[in-house]
């Protein structure tokens, strides 16, 4: 089966996409639900003077609004109505997952199949709302106590704040559904790509003009665009990199017939944990300095003073907590997301085993032994594809946006996508295969 798959892979070419109506069709449907996202980055927030906001968030850009900037696509620089963006999203489905590892009720219908995911999701988008409201309101609170940054404070700006962010959020969460059901690749990791992607030429050119007026050096600019390709063929190596466990299924007999056994196998990959381990690491790392920034630093004790500065880009503690915190949360969301136990139950279930190991428990302690291992080879990967650009961002002062967690969204999502039209291309041609055979079947017949 999976060399039929290669082989049909292989004989993909321009004409088979050419009579992919359906798979044309799926691709300008997210072009065109991307293109809505990206105008509603430009629509401001109402009430709002956007010359002193501009000039609050440049002395704020390089803490955690400078993050979420880049992962808005440029919508908290301008406070539209989309500036909350996907996180709340994000945030409420780490949430849920963590919930269902700790409550029985949830862990039971994460059982259930189809209709306990439905049950699930609903929940996440309850916590959505209530994630997106508080975000909302201490961003409204925050507006106000703002010096000059709204024209008319008071109990209706909050209330319209709230209401227009929230429903920002709401509308992200609603067209990151549709793209996955009707377009293609997975909705919510594009709408992030987007926002990313959208900041890359600005940061390319940024890089190119410190250049110019002699900021940055011929050399430094090279060291960076040679160290972001390197980066980039790392994150594809890694990223399809798998570990897989051969699984075999006993003989079976039918009626009379012995049937021989099957084998496939259990693909784990090196990189279970994706980019929320970076994404996670960046924000707890740079809370500390946004808050400090909107409280003010003279306000703040000499010991807090110091820990903000010893936590600034670049700097020894900061590099030593970000790789730790990356290699933690790294193990912690592979041990959310992946349940050794639970899969050996389904291979006992289902009658499969692993050569030399037995059923039950020590299959899931095998997995369990084979999973850590490979995560502690994904998460080193991590650090390096992270921590190398961060260096570059602190010594040469190149946008954030060219950093390792960017260029790990981006890569991921651009992969996953070609594989899922790959995936189609590949299932309109079996189709034809199919049709074909029925057709000379049927002539044969005559």
């Amino acid at each position: 089966m999976a060399s039929a798959a290669e082989q049909l892979a292989s004989n993909l070419n321009f004409s088979t996409f050419a009579k992919a109506e359906d798979l044309k069709k799926r691709i300008w449907f997210t072009l065109a639900a991307l293109l809505v996202y990206r105008l509603g980055t430009h629509i401001p927030l109402p009430g709002l003077n956007p010359e002193a906001y501009a000039a609050a968030f440049k002395g704020q850009s390089g803490g955690i609004l400078g993050l979420f900037n880049m992962f808005s696509g440029g919508a908290v620089q301008r406070m539209a109505i989309f500036a909350l963006g996907i996180m709340p999203y994000i945030s409420a489905s780490i949430i849920v997952q963590l919930m269902t590892s700790v409550v029985p009720s949830l862990e039971n219908l994460k059982k259930e199949g189809e209709q306990g995911r439905k049950i699930i999701n609903q929940y996440t988008r309850y916590g959505t709302v209530l994630l997106g409201t508080l975000q909302a309101y201490g961003i409204s609170v925050g507006l106000e106590h703002g010096a000059g940054l709204v024209n008319d404070p008071g109990i209706f700006f909050r209330i319209s704040t709230v209401v227009t962010l929230l429903g920002g959020t709401m509308f992200l969460m609603w067209l990151g559904e549709q793209i996955t059901s009707r377009g293609i690749g997975n909705g919510i990791s594009l709408i992030i790509f987007a926002g990313i992607a959208a900041g890359l030429p600005t940061a390319l050119a940024g890089t190119l003009e410190l250049g110019r007026t002699g900021a940055l050096s011929t050399a430094a600019i090279l060291t960076v665009i040679v160290v972001a390709i390197l980066v980039i063929a790392l994150i594809v190596f890694f990223e399809r990199a798998q570990r897989r466990l051969l699984i075999q299924y006993p003989k079976r007999q039918v009626g009379n017939r012995m049937f021989q056994g099957d084998t496939s196998h259990l693909p784990l990959k090196l990189n279970t944990s994706g980019v929320i381990p970076a994404i996670f690491a960046s924000s707890l790392l740079l809370l500390p300095a946004t808050a400090a920034g909107f409280t003010g630093t003279s306000t703040l004790p000499a010991w807090a003073t110091s820990i903000i500065s010893a936590l600034g880009h670049g700097q020894p503690a900061y590099m030593v907590l970000y790789a730790l915190l990356i290699g933690f949360f790294a193990f912690f969301y592979t041990a959310i997301v992946f349940n050794p136990k639970d899969t050996a139950d389904n291979l006992k279930k289902h009658g499969g085993f692993i050569p030399g190991i037995r059923p039950g428990d020590r299959t899931a302690e095998y997995i369990d032994y084979v999973l850590t291992r490979i995560t502690l080879v994904g998460a080193i990967y991590l650090v390096f594809v992270c921590i190398l650009p961060e260096i570059l961002v602190s010594q040469t002062g190149v946008p954030l946006s060219l950093g390792g967690t960017s260029l790990l969204i981006v890569v991921s999502v651009t992969l996953d996508t070609v594989a899922q039209i790959q995936g189609h291309l590949i299932a309109q041609q079996y189709e034809g295969l199919i049709k074909k055979s029925k057709l000379r079947g049927g002539k044969r017949g005559r």
